[in-house]
């Protein structure tokens, strides 16, 4: 530590955050969608054929990173400046000094402006001459919809470019190698922790990997070297119990098929209780909302549709607003599913489809049914006698099949009496009265008849 009455100078301090940064792309990890081999910003970089941009994502996943790295990769003079605590005067002071290096060298200058949705509507307009003429490669990075809080005038010079959350394993991965790397993270005075110990750092990072590398260093601060790491000193960083959570274990499993299980069972409680105990122990809340999707189609179906919309709109909420008011959007759609009604029908049915078609012959399609984009098609009877149905009586060609002629008799999807199903039942049962009454079907069962 730095002795506060020394004249001596000495090597300011940098975070763990700051040290861990990485210096290549190859050290970049997550948004493998943006940066990823052949990916757009990826080429930006080995190219450096680049364009202004937006970056827009949630704290912590790497876009001010990322600005440094396109800057180091174009040998540009980087600048940064946050809408916080800038104004004009800054805006200008960095325009100045653009100018300057372009007119001095040639040097090229990538200006990011961090939390850029905070400026105002004139000084988002300062920007635009010199993006234009190439002043500097203007880099934003926000955390709000872009489309909401930047004037269209900045979206039409800028693209946008969405980061997403970082995985908890993305997190961990950044915290092992932390852990390990004896010049810049922690190893050299290191103390030993279990590989349970770093998921639970990772987890309650919850996506943020700046946020998981303060955890990981504070808790440097609180070990002596060598030691082990104890649950006692875990919760101090943490500020709470450490739970048994284990993703990857049997407590996991357990648990979130208790949780499937309340919810196809029809119980809210059951729901909201096995959906509180994971969270409690660290479950990441999205793996929760896309079991409720699973649950949506498989157990539900259309016996109520509309769960598979509740399901997407929990999601989208928890992406917007965070886990606080996301986590209660996920538990309303938990309890919207344990309440309806349930069909596991289109599952079952889809299945055995697959199952029939990966068992069964190719069957040919029928001739009605084939497309004749050409005159050798229709010369070959595609498309003959196909009956469009919105010309036909109720808009449904009575005793038409669809299937290949070989399953013309499978019904594969079987509808409750539950819920909207209950309507497609009865439904299905009057267009089966329709084919029944058809002088199509009485024709084909006169022919087999008649071949018998």
């Amino acid at each position: 530590m730095k002795d506060l009455f020394s004249d001596v100078p000495t090597e300011a301090y940098k975070p763990l955050a700051a040290r861990m940064r990485p210096a290549s792309l190859d050290d970049y990890i997550g948004q493998a969608h943006l940066v990823g081999p052949g990916k757009p910003l990826r080429r930006m970089v080995e190219t450096g054929n680049c364009h202004s941009f937006i970056l827009w994502g949630p704290p912590g996943v790497g876009k001010t990173t990322f600005a440094q790295l396109l800057s180091h990769a174009l040998d540009a003079q980087f600048i940064e400046i946050s809408a916080v605590m800038s104004g004009v005067k800054e805006i200008r002071a960095a325009v100045d000094q653009a100018k300057q290096l372009r007119m001095m060298n040639g040097t090229q200058t990538v200006l990011f402006v961090d939390e850029v949705h905070r400026f105002n509507k004139s000084q988002q307009d300062a920007f635009l001459p010199f993006i234009e003429d190439g002043t500097f490669l203007f880099i934003g990075a926000t955390t709000e919809n872009p489309a909401f809080e930047l004037n269209s005038a900045l979206l039409s010079r800028a693209r946008v470019y969405r980061l997403k959350t970082p995985s908890t394993e993305d997190v961990e991965a950044v915290l092992i190698r932390a852990i390990e790397d004896r010049e810049k993270g922690i190893g050299s005075g290191g103390f030993q922790i279990s590989e349970y110990f770093v998921s639970v750092l990772a987890q309650a990072a919850d996506g943020d990997i700046r946020r998981g590398l303060n955890f990981l260093e504070i808790l440097s601060d609180l070990v002596e070297p060598e030691s082990e790491v104890t649950q006692e000193q875990l919760e101090d960083v943490l500020g709470g119990s450490v739970r048994r959570f284990d993703r990857k274990g049997d407590v996991f499993y357990d648990q979130i098929s208790a949780f499937h299980k309340s919810v196809r069972g029809s119980s809210p409680d059951g729901a909201l209780y096995w959906m509180a105990r994971m969270l409690d122990g660290g479950c990441d809340p999205l793996y929760i909302a896309r079991r409720l999707l699973a649950i949506a189609s498989e157990d539900i179906g259309n016996a109520d549709p509309r769960a598979l919309q509740v399901g997407l709109n929990a999601w989208d909420v928890f992406e917007r607003v965070g886990p606080g008011e996301g986590n209660r959007a996920i538990a309303q759609a938990a309890v919207y599913m344990a309440s309806a009604p349930k069909s596991n029908a289109v599952y079952q049915a889809f299945n055995q489809v697959m199952s029939d078609v990966a068992d069964q012959p190719s069957y040919e399609v029928p001739n009605h049914l084939r497309n004749a984009p050409t005159s050798l098609a229709k010369s070959m009877g595609h498309g003959d006698e196909y009956r469009y149905a919105h010309n036909e009586e109720h808009a449904y060609a009575a005793g038409e099949n669809y299937l290949p002629e070989e399953l013309a008799e499978m019904r594969y999807y079987q509808p409750t009496d539950r819920g909207l199903e209950k309507k497609i039942t009865d439904k299905l049962a009057w267009l089966s009265g329709l084919d029944d009454q058809s002088d199509r079907k009485r024709y084909e069962f006169m022919s087999r008849e008649k071949d018998l």
